[in-house]
C-alpha cells in the first residue's frame, strides 16, 4: 500500500489539499483523499465497507464519497461504482434530505452518468457507471468529476458540493476503492439558506491567481424559471467559474450577452450585463426577463455568450451555451425541460461555455 501514502498531500497547515486542476499537460498529480480513508483489500463487496477513522477533518467539506474504480485494459473500459456518501449535511441544517451524484469523464465531458436519488445524511447508491473506449495510453490524461446534488421536488436539483479523481491514479487492473472529501460549492455556514443558488461568497468574486493558473473549463451558472399565466421567461446570469484572459497573465474583464432566437434563428430580443472587472470566478446576479408565449416556448433558443473585454474597441469570446430549441448539449436541453415542469420555481445549473 505504498502508493496510498502518495494519494493525499498535506498543506503547511496541515489540511490536505483540495484543489484539482486540468492544465494543458494533463491533471495536477493531486486530489483530496485522506491516506486513512482508502478502503482495506481484504473488505470483499459494497455491502460490508467500513472506512476507518479518519486522523483529521478538513477545514471546509460538504461530505465524503465512497467510490470504487475498476479499469480493464482489454475491454477499454471503466467502471465507476458509487457506493455512498457520508457526513452529508442533515435535514434541519441543509433543508433537504435527498441526494443524487452526477459522474462524468473529463476532459471529453462526452460520457456522463447518474446515480438514482436517494435519502438520508448517509445514501447508499451502489449504482455503476461504465465509461467505454477508454484506451489504457488515455487513462493518465483523464479525470472523473463527481458533483453532488440536493433533489427537491419543486425546484429540481441544486450542486452542493464536488470532487474531481485524477485517473493516473488507478491501478493497472482490479479495483480500487477510493474515499473522496468532496469540496463545497457554496460556505454553507453563510445564514443565508445554503440550497440558495444565488447566494455566492464574497471571495469566490475575488481575483485569483490560483484561477488563473488553473486550467479549469470555463463554466457559467445560470437559473430559468418560466410563468406560463404572464409567459415571463426569466433568466438569472449568477456566475462564472474559471473564466480567463488569454492574452493575458490577469483576470479578465468580463461581461455576459443574451440572445433569444426564434425557430429560424431570427433574433427576437437582445440584453447583456454589466462588465465585472478583474474577476475569473465574476458574480454577475442579473436577471433578465423575456416575453415569451406558452405556444412559442418550445420553438425558441436561448443564447448566452460570455466576452472578455481587453480594450474599449477590442473583446474576445470565452465561450457560449444556447438552451432551448437548439440546446448546446443534453445538459442544456434537460435544464430547459426542468424549467418547464417546474411550474414557475427557478431551476439552477452549471454548464460548460463551448468555445466560438
Amino acid at each position: 500500500m505504498g502508493m496510498v501514502r502518495s494519494l493525499g498531500r498535506p498543506c503547511a497547515d496541515g489540511v490536505l489539499e483540495t484543489e484539482m486542476a486540468f492544465v494543458s499537460r494533463g491533471f495536477e498529480d493531486s486530489y483530496a483523499t485522506h491516506s486513512s480513508s482508502l478502503w482495506s483489500p481484504e473488505e470483499q463487496d459494497g455491502t460490508s465497507l467500513q472506512v476507518p477513522p479518519r486522523l483529521s477533518e478538513p477545514i471546509s467539506k460538504c461530505g465524503d464519497l465512497d467510490v470504487i474504480f475498476e479499469y480493464r485494459a482489454v475491454t477499454q473500459k471503466l467502471t465507476v461504482t458509487i457506493v455512498r456518501a457520508q457526513g452529508l449535511p442533515d435535514k434541519d441544517r441543509s433543508g433537504v434530505n435527498s441526494w443524487q451524484v452526477h459522474i462524468v469523464l473529463l476532459p471529453s465531458k462526452k460520457q456522463r452518468g447518474k446515480t438514482n436519488i436517494q435519502r438520508g445524511p448517509n445514501p447508499v447508491f451502489k449504482d455503476k457507471v461504465t465509461f467505454t473506449k477508454l484506451e489504457p495510453r488515455d487513462v493518465a490524461s483523464c479525470a472523473v468529476r463527481f458533483r453532488l446534488y440536493a433533489a427537491r421536488k419543486m425546484t429540481r436539483e441544486r450542486m452542493m458540493g464536488e470532487k474531481l479523481f485524477c485517473l493516473s491514479h488507478l491501478h493497472p487492473e482490479g479495483e480500487m476503492k477510493v474515499t473522496l472529501v468532496l469540496e463545497p460549492r457554496s460556505n454553507l455556514s453563510s445564514g443565508e439558506s445554503p440550497l440558495s443558488p444565488s447566494v455566492v461568497s464574497h471571495s469566490d468574486s475575488a481575483s485569483s491567481t490560483q484561477s488563473l493558473s488553473h486550467g479549469g473549463v470555463p463554466e457559467l451558472l445560470v437559473g430559468l424559471s418560466y410563468n406560463a399565466t404572464t409567459g415571463r421567461l426569466s433568466v438569472e446570469m449568477i456566475k462564472g467559474s474559471h473564466f480567463r484572459n488569454l492574452a493575458a497573465n490577469r483576470a479578465p474583464d468580463t461581461y455576459g450577452k443574451l440572445f433569444l432566437l426564434n425557430c429560424v434563428g431570427q433574433e427576437m430580443s437582445r440584453c447583456k450585463t454589466s462588465i465585472r472587472r478583474g474577476q475569473p470566478n465574476p458574480v454577475y446576479k442579473e436577471t433578465f426577463v423575456f416575453q415569451v408565449a406558452l405556444f412559442q416556448l418550445s420553438d425558441v433558443t436561448l443564447m448566452i455568450s460570455i466576452y472578455s473585454r481587453r480594450t474599449m474597441k477590442r473583446k474576445e469570446m470565452i465561450g457560449w451555451v444556447a438552451l432551448g430549441q437548439n440546446s448546446s448539449g443534453e445538459e442544456e436541453q434537460e435544464h430547459w425541460e426542468d424549467m418547464k415542469e417546474s411550474k414557475g420555481q427557478q431551476t439552477c445549473r452549471w454548464h460548460t461555455l463551448l468555445e466560438s
